[in-house]
């Protein structure tokens, strides 16, 4: 290549590229049902949130295992579990704003209060495009893919071996 290209407009000259072709982005469109919701699914280990939030004063329902729901003070007793459950209103600055309410199966209560993080980190995203931003720069967008790795035969654990003899 006999000419070097040292600017964009260089290089937009060289593609071809002008003022007039450059694509237009289309911003996101807020995601809600007819009764202002936004409904998201999160997941983390073996547990399944199915989430709705909407606008309201902040509170924050859990349905447990009889269909009830309580609060999720009451389900979520440890205060490290329920700050997980905040963190993302903490991080998109709408603490007190929207009003949560979750259905949680399988899994342990660690892997479900992670499973409701990611799904009102999604449906927060879902209600308002213009917090995505702080969202997936915390990381909170992104499911946490670790599971617990598998027994496997002739094995104690996954990986750890019975003692060794010998004789």
């Amino acid at each position: 290549m006999s000419e070097e290209i040292n600017t964009l407009e260089d290089l937009n000259q060289v593609a071809g590229i002008t003022a007039a072709t450059e694509v237009e982005l289309t911003p996101r469109e807020p995601v809600r049902d007819e009764l202002g919701r936004s409904y998201a699914t999160g997941k983390r280990k073996d547990a399944i949130a199915r989430v709705w939030i909407k606008p309201g004063s902040g509170k924050f329902l859990i349905r447990d295992n009889k269909g009830e729901y309580i609060d999720y003070t009451k389900y979520f007793a440890r205060p490290v579990l329920q700050m997980i459950l905040r963190q993302p209103f903490s991080v998109a600055g709408v603490e007190g704003e929207f009003d949560v309410m979750a259905t949680v199966k399988g899994g342990g209560l660690s892997g479900q209060a992670g499973a409701v993080k990611h799904g009102i980190s999604k449906a927060l995203q879902l209600y308002d495009p213009s917090l995505r931003g702080a969202l997936k720069a915390a990381g909170f967008l992104t499911r946490d893919s670790r599971v617990v790795e598998r027994k496997k035969y002739g094995k104690a654990k996954a990986r750890k071996s019975f003692q060794f003899s010998k004789r």
